[in-house]
Parts: structure tokens; C-alpha cells; sequence
């Protein structure tokens, strides 16, 4: 995740620190050239509404928190995420921008070391760099784990690494698969999120490809891979004469066996999801959308509704809830429209999505979910209750003081702040 796409003062966008970003690739192919429209057979026609979210206001009663700061010693540049593999409690894994990922002591913050470091083929400008990390739900017994970056191409990429079969505080430094390569038409909305959902498939998420305004349709066009949730098997290979797609399609992809269809698709109409996560306890999917000029959104879907699959969020018929372009008129039939959203109108430039809270240190807090803003820096906070927006909350104590790059979780439960001057936080109680 990391570059936004910020436009200031209405006229053009920036890009902000380098970081203004969000996933963004194009398929195997051309952009926008030979895909079906939106109008796929594959895509929900219905969607379930909501009633507008509540304003943001104080957070619930008896509830404190604040920010512990933990990169004191660990020097840190520009860390754009953070993980930890499936149950282990003793590190963190900090992604920096540039093409590094450092290990981190969890029980007192200290640097035990570099974990990976790719830097000589990352395209770190703009809003590129090293952007995603998952590891797979076996680490612990087969070693792999996978990263998202931009190569020196501006290609998106995803390859698949392993640890060092001796230091578990050790990649072995080239990569054991490349997964899947996706040129880029533009250097911004490169997104870069990438994770494992709730069923062991690997979930890639996709910008529009950049530009402003999306200027190839990628986002309604389901013959390519730009502006999309994507769903793929990482532990096959449906195209063994293809060097640049090295994974196989799920056959309950919403969209397989469609003509003209990519069948990765498990959701359309992306901006520059920036970023996305499943609640471990629910599945429920969360996807924050970086808006193009007016809104930004953070779009709900639940385990029960089948947590995404064969949505469209809207992009680049709609920005959140609006038309786009405001003049023009639309028609949100078919379109899943977002949970919360809010407007550039207070300085806000660019959503950066969190997770729904699982931890232990703070019981009150479990269900709910966090988000934030590059621009502005507020932290926010929301719970979903019978499909609605409940206890939308602004967090001033979690403010860092800086532009927040992303949230981070690790392998308890618990949340991390990021921010682009270095800064890492433990969110805890007083």
C-alpha cells in the first residue's frame, strides 16, 4: 500500500511523500482493451443496503487508549505494514517502502534484524516500492511467504520467498516463485495489499492503473485485472506455459468459465484499495478505497453475504456514494455502495484502511474496526451491528502526529500505526 493519490486544491493530483498509492495492475494484458463491461453475468445484481453511517463522535465511555511507541532503536524508512506469522508472538515483520523487512523483538521492541531485503529490484519513486507481505498459513512448516512490490519495470509484482532454512530471522534472498506480473500504465495507484482470506486463497488487491480519473475504464472492465479484488491458489498452476501467471484460479471464483472474463476476479470496481483485511474472527471483509478528488470509503462485507465475491464497489461510475464525475449522472444498480465514507472538504486526502480489533489487551475494543487518514492523520473507529455503522468514533489520542502509511497486526490480535517519517505504535490502554 503506499503512495496516495491525493488531489490538492481540486486541480491535480499529488503524489504525497512518495506514498499516495494503492494497488493498482493490469493484467497480462492491455489496459481496458478487449474485456467485457461491467456487465458480466458473474457480478451481483442485488446488493444489501445500509443506512448512512453516523457522523464520527467521541469514543464509547470507559474505553481509553493510547499510542506506545516501540521504533525508538529500530530506525526505521518509510514502513508501509506489518505482520507476524500465524502464531508466533515473539516478532513483528516491518515492510519499508524502499525493499526491506525488519524483524522485530515484540516483547521489547528491539531490532533483531533484516529479515529480506530486495531493494535492488524494487521501483521504489512515487508510490512505488515494496508494498505487501503475507505469510502462508503453513509458515511454520513449509517457509513460504510472499511479497508485493514494483519492479524496476514499473511492473506489479508477487513472488514467493522462503525463510532461511536454519535463522528463522532469515529470508533466503531470491526468490522461490514469481506468482504473477502486471505491467503498469501509470506509476501511481500501484496498491500492493496482499493476504490470505479465511479459505488459504491468496486475495491481490489492484488500483485502477493510475492516471486520474481512470482513464482506461479499467475499474467496470472484467476482461482485465486493474481495479479488482483478485482471488488465486497459490498452491497450483492452471498456466504452466505462462511465466507471468504462476497460480491457479479457485473454481468458486465468481466469474470463472465466463467468456472474455478473468476469472481471477473476486471483486470489481476498485480505485486504489489501500487497504483491505478479513476479520479472523467473522471472515467479514473490510476494503478502504482511495477516493479520486471528493471521497474516500471504507466498504463492508460480510462472511454470511459471501465477503466480497462478485461485488462491485463502484469506481469509476461512482466515488463513494457520488456520481463521478459529479456533473454526470448514474445509476448504482448493481453497485455496493460503502459502510462510512467522508469528504476532502476537512483537508482528509486519502483513507488509509485498518482492521477490525481481536486482541486481548483491550476486551472492550473486540469487533471493532480502525481506520485512518494519510493527509489528516486521525484515527477512527467504527463496529458493524446487524449491517449497520455503530459507535463511529474519532480517536484523538491515536493521532501520531504524522502521515499514517497503514495499520499493522500482529499474530495476538493486536494493532500498529505506521507513518511515513518512521514512526511505529502499539495502539494499548493508559
Amino acid at each position: 500500500m503506499i503512495a496516495i493519490g491525493v488531489r490538492l486544491g481540486g486541480t491535480r493530483e499529488l503524489c504525497l511523500l512518495a506514498f499516495v498509492m494503492l494497488l493498482a495492475a493490469c493484467g497480462d494484458g492491455g489496459y481496458g482493451a478487449g474485456g467485457t463491461a461491467a456487465t458480466a453475468g458473474c457480478l451481483r445484481t442485488q446488493t444489501p443496503t445500509m443506512a448512512p453511517a453516523p457522523a464520527p463522535g467521541t469514543p464509547p465511555a470507559g474505553i481509553a487508549l493510547r499510542l506506545e511507541r516501540i521504533d525508538t532503536v529500530l530506525g526505521l524508512s518509510f514502513p508501509v505494514f506489518l505482520s507476524a506469522p500465524p502464531g508466533d508472538m515473539d516478532r513483528l515483520f516491518v515492510v519499508e517502502k524502499g525493499g526491506v523487512i525488519k524483524v522485530v523483538d515484540r516483547a521489547n521492541n528491539a531490532l533483531i534484524g533484516t529479515f529480506l531485503n530486495i531493494s535492488n529490484l524494487v521501483s521504489a519513486g512515487g508510490e512505488q516500492g515494496l508494498l505487501g507481505l503475507a505469510f502462508d498459513p503453513q509458515y511454520a512448516t513449509n517457509r513460504r511467504f510472499y511479497v508485493s512490490y514494483t519492479d524496476l519495470n514499473g511492473a506489479s509484482v508477487v513472488a514467493r520467498y522462503l525463510r532461511d532454512q536454519i535463522d528463522p530471522d532469515l529470508a533466503v534472498s531470491t526468490a522461490d516463485r514469481m506468482i504473477i506480473t502486471v505491467a503498469q500504465p501509470f506509476e501511481n495507484h500501484n496498491g500492493g495489499m496482499i493476504a490470505f482470506g479465511p479459505d488459504n486463497y491468496l486475495y491481490i488487491g489492484l488500483g485502477d492503473g493510475g492516471g486520474g480519473g481512470d482513464p482506461f475504464f479499467n475499474g467496470q472492465n472484467t476482461g482485465v485485472l486493474l481495479g479488482k479484488l483478485l482471488r488465486i491458489d497459490i498452491n497450483t498452476d492452471d498456466f504452466p506455459n505462462d511465466a507471468t501467471r504462476n497460480y491457479g484460479v479457485p473454481p468458486s471464483n465468481p466469474c470463472v468459465g465466463q467468456m472474455n472474463v478473468r476469472g481471477e476476479i473476486w471483486s470489481i470496481g476498485l480505485r486504489n484499495p489501500w487497504r483491505y483485511s478479513f476479520d479472523r474472527q467473522s471472515g467479514d471483509l473490510y476494503v478502504a478505497d482511495v477516493g479520486q478528488g471528493s471521497r474516500e470509503e471504507v466498504n463492508v462485507s460480510t462472511s454470511a453475504d459471501g465477503a466480497g465475491r462478485g461485488i462491485n464497489y463502484g469506481w469509476n461510475v461512482m466515488e463513494g456514494s457520488l456520481c463521478y464525475p459529479l456533473v454526470a449522472a448514474c445509476s448504482t444498480a448493481g453497485l455496493t455502495l460503502p459502510a462510512v465514507e467522508y469528504n476532502h472538504g476537512s483537508g482528509g486526502c486519502s483513507i488509509t484502511g485498518g482492521y477490525v480489533y481481536r486482541g486481548a489487551a483491550v476486551p472492550a475494543l473486540q469487533g471493532t474496526y480502525f481506520y485512518a487518514d494519510f493527509c489528516l492523520g486521525f484515527v477512527r473507529s467504527f463496529r458493524m451491528v446487524n449491517g449497520q455503522v455503530n459507535n463511529h468514533a474519532d480517536w484523538t489520542a491515536l493521532n501520531p502526529g504524522g502521515n499514517i502509511t497503514s495499520f499493522g497486526e500482529d499474530a495476538a490480535g493486536e494493532l500498529y500505526v505506521m507513518t511515513s517519517g518512521g514512526g511505529l505504535f502499539r495502539i494499548a490502554p493508559p
